[in-house]
């Protein structure tokens, strides 16, 4: 992306995303880190963003009392530091801008770049005192305008809150705090303070109650509660007071040695640390989903709805997963297309083709898809993959049937041309028929490549045929009735093993289908075990870090002697470990999850090829009886003429 482009408009106070920048955001398969600027108009945002950018100009940084920005705007750029990650830089509208004069659509903005954000930049001017902290009202209504959890998902509001009390822990960006212009020394009670250490005395809590101690802690109390990461940056003036206006003109050469100093610094802090945005569950953002999140938070914004976490996951997992089985799909379906022009094919390479491909496919899928708990969507495009499957092979049975059809058909040519002339008219002629028979089946067998049907369409030959032989045979004077007899039960008796072999044909494609799909119930429950582990390490690894930036908040707490906050804060490290728990014992089961999903996911499947197993096996018996009956007679009713016969024949 060349120049910023706006993503969320604000016209008259109301929101709405601007398409054009939600199409450039869907064609980002990267993951994303997004840093958001955010604080009071005309501080110096914009600077910040395109410094991040190594860019001296692209966001607007205005030179007069007006703010420049409105809405919100976004940068993306390929990430300086993290290779394949993009780096997205949303600038926002400055808050409490006089001629806006909208509190409400400043908690909107202030919001959403807390949604939208992996690193959270909140930039003020001068120092970190109790009216900059008054500025950042907005803090204190998080809990009214997000919510992690939906309605249904806790059984009581009290059970709601409480979790998301410990879950926004878990969602919200890492936050820093950019003082501009800061003058003074950092130094308190005589002693000389880190940037950190000045933000943290900032946000010390004082004792006892009263309206005005409760006022003056509430906005550090959520500062404190929803963003235990947290780190403070303080810039000195970058230049003279009449050179302000033009600071996006200056050359850096130009600007004060000690402001360069820190930007540098601030810069390299967020490009090494901010990490890529993350999902409730710990799934990592694109682009493509970061498009998603923000035209559902605006949309429900501006229904006039409060945005929640959860609703907003889901609703993206839904279109991610169909867009996996889509995606899955037409990799199946681009790995099975150069078949095609190698039809026919015998079971064994359709087979093996098919195997890789669907193996492929699934893989594509599991890379994209997430949240299909009880694999929904993998059993739509297991079943997508099986109606291909069954195209193709009917497809291949089809072109099997018209090369046999055809070769048969060339190989006859010449019986035929044989019979128009009367040769096996002649006595002797049903001998010379079947030496020409019998050498037209063996150069059918010896030609190569036939496909699937090659028995079958044999077998149908055969039968079409033996009307033909038969006539031949009984015209034939040199044969005694005897013989004529013993001949027509010989021919039965080789219908019937055509018959068995072109059954046994069937049956062997029929056990290589079966081998098939248990080979791929396998191998899915392999793909599927291994990604349902990563998202429970994922998860636990969000859960962990919740934890621990809670335990540290509350040591600080209790050095600073609030112990009366202690039970408050134990109670939501309680609520983490035992989700943490949770997480970890379903980590345990993932094998057996996979395993449910994938055989659910197989069981239709296996029963129709049980049934035509059984089917098959039903027909093959019937075909063995025959069989077995027409050498029974022929041994019974032809015996005693066996032995003249041969004597004639040789």
């Amino acid at each position: 992306m060349e120049s910023p482009m706006c993503l969320v408009e604000n016209a008259n106070g109301e929101l709405r995303v601007v398409p054009e920048a939600i199409q450039y955001l869907q064609g980002l398969n990267q993951d994303v880190v997004v840093a958001a600027v955010v604080g009071m108009y005309r501080t110096g945002k914009s600077y910040l963003m395109n410094k991040l950018a190594g860019k001296r100009n692209g966001f607007a940084l205005g030179a007069t009392i007006q703010s420049k920005t409105k809405g919100i705007w976004m940068w993306c750029i390929p990430h300086p530091v993290k290779t394949a990650h993009t780096l997205v830089l949303l600038d926002t509208e400055g808050l409490g801008d006089v001629e806006k004069g909208d509190s409400k659509n400043d908690a909107w903005i202030f919001c959403l770049a807390i949604l939208l954000s992996s690193t959270l930049v909140y930039n003020s001017r001068g120092t970190i005192d109790n009216q900059a902290l008054e500025h950042l009202q907005y803090v204190t209504e998080l809990t009214d305008r997000i919510k992690v959890k939906s309605s249904s998902a806790a059984s009581s509001p009290d059970e709601e809150e409480e979790g998301d009390d410990a879950e926004y822990v878990q969602l919200f960006p890492n936050f820093v705090w950019a003082v501009r212009d800061f003058t003074l020394l950092l130094e308190i009670n005589g002693r000389n303070v880190s940037e950190d250490e000045y933000l943290e005395h900032a946000l010390e809590l004082k004792k006892g109650g009263g309206l005005k101690n409760t006022m003056y802690n509430l906005p550090r109390e959520c500062i404190r509660k929803y963003f235990p990461s947290r780190r403070c940056f303080v810039f000195p003036t970058p230049t003279t007071p009449d050179k302000m206006p033009h600071l996006d003109s200056m050359d850096e050469n130009d600007l004060c040695g000690s402001f360069l100093t820190v930007a540098n610094t601030f810069c390299s802090f967020i490009l090494q640390t901010s990490r890529v945005k993350t999902v409730k569950g710990g799934r990592r953002v694109t682009g493509r989903m970061l498009g998603y999140l923000v035209n559902s938070y605006v949309s429900t914004i501006a229904k006039g709805h409060v945005p929640c976490l959860e609703n907003a996951v889901l609703a993206m997992a839904q279109i991610e997963n169909q867009a996996a089985v889509d995606e899955g799909l037409a990799e199946y379906r681009e790995g099975m297309e150069k078949v095609k022009a190698l039809f026919p094919l015998d079971m064994d390479h359709i087979s093996a083709y098919h195997l890789r491909s669907d193996h492929q496919a699934t893989q594509v899928f599991m890379k994209r898809s997430f949240k299909d708990e009880k694999g929904d969507y993998l059993k739509a495009l297991a079943e997508a993959i099986s109606e291909l499957y069954a195209d193709l092979l009917v497809k291949n049975e089809e072109a099997s049937e018209t090369k046999c059809k055809a070769l048969l058909e060339q190989l006859s040519t010449s019986i035929a041309n044989n019979i128009t002339k009367g040769m096996y008219a002649a006595p002797g002629g049903y001998e010379l028929y079947c030496n020409h028979h019998d050498n037209l089946v063996a150069q059918y067998r010896a030609e190569p490549k036939k496909g699937v049907r090659a028995e079958e369409i044999l077998d149908q030959f055969l039968r079409d045929k033996s009307q033909e032989k038969n006539s031949i045979l009984q015209a034939d004077k040199k044969l005694t009735e005897n013989e004529k007899k013993i001949y027509e039960e010989k021919e039965k008796r080789a219908l019937a093993e055509q018959a068995i072999k072109m059954e046994k044909e069937k049956q062997e494609q029929l056990e290589k289908q079966i081998q098939d799909s248990e080979r791929s119930h396998q191998e899915n429950i392999c793909l599927l075990e291994a990604k349902m582990a990563q998202e429970a390490k994922d998860k636990q690894q969000e859960l962990e870090k919740a934890i621990d930036s809670k335990l540290q908040e509350q040591e600080k707490m209790m050095t600073k002697g609030f112990s009366e906050k202690e039970a408050a804060m134990k109670e939501e490290i309680e609520h983490l470990k035992e989700a943490s728990n949770n997480a970890e014992e379903q980590s345990h089961r993932v094998r057996e999850i996979a395993r449910g999903i994938i055989e659910g996911i197989s069981s239709g499947i296996a029963n129709y090829y049980s049934y035509r197993k059984a089917r098959e096996q039903r027909k093959a018996v019937v075909f063995k009886e025959s069989a077995k009956y027409s050498t029974a007679k022929l041994k019974s009713g032809a015996v005693g003429n066996t032995s003249d016969m041969e004597r004639k024949q040789n």
